[in-house]
């Protein structure tokens, strides 16, 4: 059951429209802020006090004004909110809308549920609430599972980077010997012709620079 949420979105409307929706399903017990920093405050302040938040809802990107932060962002939120309280459940409230930044929220932050701020998102909202309530993971309307599209790849470290160096015109020959320099492993120039060679295939191009394009269009790099 969910009761308790906190809210971390810099944008007063949307902070306002998230709240609405919240009362609409009943919960009246939340909190906003606008800064990252006061969210991890937040959550740190109601563990200790044994009143801990059953779910933050955040935003990913957060505008630079004057107020400096030491978390810059949504993904930074979340990673340090989930040291504090392991069991706090996560939604991302973003515009974002890119399949691969999507996945890896899922993939590698743990987050339980997405939803784009576009149009009808505050229906998406409580269906998106009902779901992490009965411990169920909520995924972008129409999408479905990110791990089951084609284009949302689970993208690793190591493909990341050979992705960008190709991106930025290093030869694929060169870049064992840059990996070797900067003590990346493994630096095989076979390990890195195996990797290509399975990107390639789960995205059906047979060739480096089809790849590389792909990957830039979906923002894993």
């Amino acid at each position: 059951m969910i009761t308790k949420v906190l809210i971390a979105e810099d944008h007063e409307s949307a902070n306002i429209s998230v709240r609405k929706t919240l009362e609409d399903l009943g919960i009246t017990d939340t909190a906003y802020v606008y800064y990252c920093d006061d969210a991890l405050n937040r959550i740190e302040h109601s563990q200790k006090a044994g009143e801990p938040f059953d779910l933050l809802i955040t935003d990913l990107y957060f505008e630079p004004d004057n107020n400096k932060q030491v978390l810059s962002g949504g993904i930074a939120l979340v990673a340090a909110a989930k040291k504090v309280q392991p069991g706090l459940k996560v939604l991302v409230f973003s515009a974002e809308s890119r399949p691969a930044v999507i996945e890896q929220l899922f993939r590698l932050e743990d987050i339980d549920g997405f939803v784009r701020k576009a149009r009808n998102d505050a229906r998406e909202l409580k269906e998106a609430i009902h779901e992490l309530a009965r411990h169920r993971r909520y995924f972008p309307r129409n999408a479905g599972h990110p791990a089951d599209k084609k284009n949302a790849y689970s993208f690793s470290e190591f493909d990341i980077t050979i992705l960008t160096l190709l991106a930025q015109g290093m030869l694929q020959k060169d870049i064992p010997a840059h990996l070797q320099r900067n003590g990346i492993k493994p630096a095989g120039l076979s390990s890195i012709e195996k990797r290509l060679n399975q990107m390639k295939e789960a995205f059906g191009f047979t060739k480096n620079e089809q790849l590389v394009l792909h990957c830039k269009e979906l923002g894993a790099i």
